[in-house]
């Protein structure tokens, strides 16, 4: 023993003593002269290192007792007689960290590291952080991620020698454990040695004073230096007009003349073109899925609230990538003084098809008091092809008052789209409906007539909530008794990359739709929202589906929405399902979509109703004719689907201002029940449609209740949506558009339209 401590250097050799059996007597004397000292004349012991084994000395198993094990480039080394943690770079650019977990006792609120360190032959990495660095990150009980973390006290060059480091850090809440990572970061080279790494409690009030200090003063020099760029911006704008410098492209770089003033050099698939003497920034998809942008920040003057960005842009050959915001857009952040995003950064401008030539486009927007830069990137966001085109580029002040009561208004629709779940009132729900003759009757024998509109918007996002407050506008206010409620079978199963839950959300807010509507007496018609042939993952979700509302009283199953470019034996059996042919009114559906509906075996719609049936469910079955649903002259002539085993089919009809034909429906009407699943009028002209084949609402509306109400017609309107034409309301205050909301919102009143001519 003697001879091993005179070999340590002389403080280990203390420690060492102090821990021995004579050090330790020594030091309980000690203790005991220093009771009869004035108090306050000696300075309070350090806590506890919460560190096991701080020097690494401790050996029980050939590495020191409480430490994790080596990494690939790390060894416990051994001089003069002393241990110690050794990490050394074995190759340039990879990194060799320790990892070892550290527990955080409840209630501590500050910590102390020291550590003596020792680095030699480092040679850095390429980036600023690629060093010799002690990184640490708390973690909470259940192993998430606790901000903020720790410093990570870093050396970029040898020292000399041994030197000694300590760094104090508050412990932020719920903190639980200390990742203790030590590294060599990604460095061409170097060794970094550590020893007597002690982690120890201290009073954390010095270091939020200190912090605070700091704090402050940082805030002041980014405050001042804030307050210069905002008055440059200012001149910057009196000047020019605008916010964006060389906006056109046209002011050549003087050190460059190849680019454009005030513009870097574009990244791979960025390049500055020209046509027919005009200048501009074109970016094209250099591989697919790959990033394409152009990166620019701008200062803003200090009163101004709203931004006006307008531009032209020119898209051609655009295919949009995996996710739906994958396409060619303009992104947009604001960053505060201290060049941190800001939330309440304005959205993306975006475009998802091809533009007839160059188009002129403005986007407003409000501006955050804090903010101090916006960073605009126009980019292909990884598509798979397409070039974006961009010229004429100007930021400028504008009005901020309609911005802020949209945005309030916005607010206002968001705090009312919330409906409280209810728990099921089966007292109050409807009575189950059966197909009488070309009727429906309730399980009494009474006469039901279906009459509502369509809540859409389960058919595009999944995580859609406006849904369920349009299902209790249709029926409390608009007093519907039935509402149709569109919905994709991929979102049941989760398989959106919106979704990260396998659909559960998604089953829940349908669920919760149901209640609403059965709790209120109404029906539910649960549509399919897809296009042309049915296919055999349509049959497997009717399976599920009806297996969990089979005889739901309050719940009609539309099978399928709009089938088309079939023959009627494919149509009711199945089969090959080709090119469609006659004109395509999808144009709503992607290229991809399209491609989908072609070449594929069909179940047909009397697969659906097998399915359904297989379950055991009695539901009433909707079933929708051909040629967008507008067409049910087969059921007539041979085609009727066959339902031995439920409560009936009826026959949907969709009919819009640009469909003539109406009478063809009446031989259909005489002996099946007949659900108009959706119709309406938009003054918005449809752009697949000839301009002149679509009727003015105001005429054909009246009528179409008319007819509707003349035959008793089942019918729900489309759509009770903003965006999605026909619409029937104006904005998500539920404001009924006069050509067509307003006359269906009168007509479930129970007023009476006459049919002045047919169609």
């Amino acid at each position: 023993m003697t001879r091993r401590l005179l070999l340590l250097p002389r403080r280990r050799f203390v420690r060492r003593f102090a821990r021995s059996a004579w050090g330790a007597a020594l030091a309980f004397g000690l203790a005991l002269l220093g009771t009869t000292a004035p108090a306050g004349s000696r300075p309070e012991p350090p806590a506890a290192s919460l560190t096991p084994n701080p020097d690494f000395e401790a050996d029980g198993d050939g590495r020191p007792d409480g430490w994790a094990s080596l990494p690939e480039g790390g060894s416990w080394s051994v001089e003069d007689g002393n241990r110690f943690l050794r990490l050394t770079s074995s190759k340039p650019g990879e990194t060799v960290m320790f990892y070892q977990e550290l527990a955080v006792p409840e209630g501590v609120e500050a910590l102390k590291l020291s550590w003596r360190q020792r680095v030699t032959g480092l040679a850095v990495g390429r980036q600023p952080w690629f060093d010799a660095r002690i990184m640490m990150e708390f973690l909470d009980a259940s192993r998430e991620k606790v901000s903020p973390g720790p410093p990570a006290p870093s050396s970029r060059k040898d020292t000399d020698g041994w030197v000694e480091r300590e760094v104090e850090f508050l412990v932020p809440a719920g903190a639980r454990t200390l990742k203790f990572m030590p590294s060599l970061l990604q460095v061409e080279a170097g060794t970094f040695d550590l020893d007597e790494v002690a982690l120890r409690p201290v009073d954390p009030g010095p270091i939020r004073e200190a912090l605070d200090r700091k704090t402050a003063a940082r805030h002041a020099q980014l405050q001042a230096e804030a307050e210069k760029r905002r008055a440059k911006a200012a001149v910057r704008l009196a000047e020019q007009g605008t916010l964006l410098s060389n906006g056109d492209f046209e002011t050549p770089d003087p050190k460059n003349g190849d680019r454009p003033d005030d513009w870097g050099l574009p990244k791979a698939g960025g390049s500055w073109f020209t046509e027919d003497g005009n200048r501009f920034l074109r970016l094209t998809v250099p591989k697919p899925g790959a990033m394409v942008m152009v990166y620019r920040t701008f200062d803003i003057p200090a009163d101004v609230r709203a931004l006006e960005l307008s531009w032209r842009q020119r898209v051609t050959d655009l295919k949009t990538g995996e996710a739906p915001w994958h396409d060619a857009r303009i992104l947009m952040e604001y960053q505060g003084i201290d060049g941190k995003k800001l939330s309440g950064s304005p959205s993306p401008a975006y475009t998802q098809k091809d533009t007839d030539g160059w188009v002129e486009k403005t986007k407003r927007f409000l501006v955050p008091e804090e903010a101090l830069t916006l960073v605009l990137m126009p980019c292909l966001f990884e598509a798979k092809a397409g070039t974006f085109d961009l010229d004429d580029l100007v930021l400028k002040p504008t009005d901020p008052e309609p911005l802020r009561i949209a945005a309030e208004r916005r607010e206002a629709e968001r705090r009312a789209r919330d409906v409280p779940p209810e728990e099921p009132q089966r007292e109050n729900w409807p009575s189950e409906l059966r197909v009488v003759g070309n009727r429906l009757h309730d399980a009494a024998g009474n006469e039901v007539w279906l009459q509502g509109v369509n809540a859409g918007g389960l058919e595009t996002l999944p995580a859609d909530r406006q849904v369920v407050k349009s299902v209790v506008v249709a029926i409390d206010e608009w007093k519907s008794n039935c509402v149709r409620v569109p919905i994709k079978e991929s979102f049941w199963y989760g398989e959106s990359v919106y979704q990260k839950d396998g659909g559960e959300e998604y089953r829940g807010i349908v669920d919760q739709i149901i209640t609403l509507a059965a709790n209120r007496g109404a029906y539910v018609a649960i549509d399919l929202h897809r296009f042309r042939a049915p296919k055999p993952e349509h049959a497997a979700f009717w399976k599920d589906f009806a297996e969990e509302y089979q005889d739901h009283p309050a719940v009609l199953f539309d099978v399928f929405n709009e089938p088309h470019g079939l023959t009627w034996e494919v149509w009711r059996d199945g089969g090959w399902v080709g090119l469609p042919e006659g004109a395509d009114e999808a144009t709503f559906l992607s290229d991809e979509e399209k491609r989908a509906n072609n070449a594929f075996k069909s179940v047909g719609m009397q697969g659906l109703v097998d399915a359904v049936r297989s379950t055991g469910a009695k539901n009433v079955i909707i079933a929708s004719g051909m040629f967008y649903a507008n067409d049910l002259t087969g059921v007539v002539k041979g085609y009727a689907l066959d339902d031995p085993d439920g409560h009936g089919i009826m026959y949907a009809w969709h009919t819009y201002n640009w469909h003539p034909g109406w009478e063809r429906i009446l031989p259909v009407a005489e002996k099946y029940p007949i659900f108009v699943g959706e119709c309406g009028a938009d003054v918005k002209k449809m752009s697949f449609v000839p301009a002149e084949d679509q009727e003015d609402p105001y005429t054909w509306v009246p009528d179409m209740l008319g007819f509707i109400q003349q035959h008793r017609l089942n019918w729900t309107g489309w759509c009770l949506h903003p965006r999605a034409s026909p619409v029937m309301i104006s904005d998500w205050s539920y404001t009924p558009t006069p050509y067509w909301g307003a006359f269906a919102k009168r007509a479930l009143a129970g007023e009476r339209f006459e049919a002045k001519k047919l169609r």
